[in-house]
């Protein structure tokens, strides 16, 4: 996938943590993400992200 960090950073801006999976597609939603942003959301594990440290990490296993 090709979304860039500074790209999720933008939809996700603001969020609070912990959050879920079905949190961030809704956020990203609401937000106006792009639909490969919505793919890559929906691709994550469905976990409860407690930090955007976890979060980028489970991220990075996308690409």
């Amino acid at each position: 996938m090709t979304v860039s960090g500074v790209e999720l950073q933008e939809y996700l801006a603001g969020l609070d943590y912990p959050v879920s999976r079905e949190d961030l597609v809704r956020w990203g939603q609401e937000n106006g993400a792009s639909t490969e942003v919505l793919r890559m959301l929906h691709a994550l594990p469905a976990e409860e992200f407690s930090t955007p440290a976890e979060l980028t990490e489970a991220l990075g296993t996308l690409a």
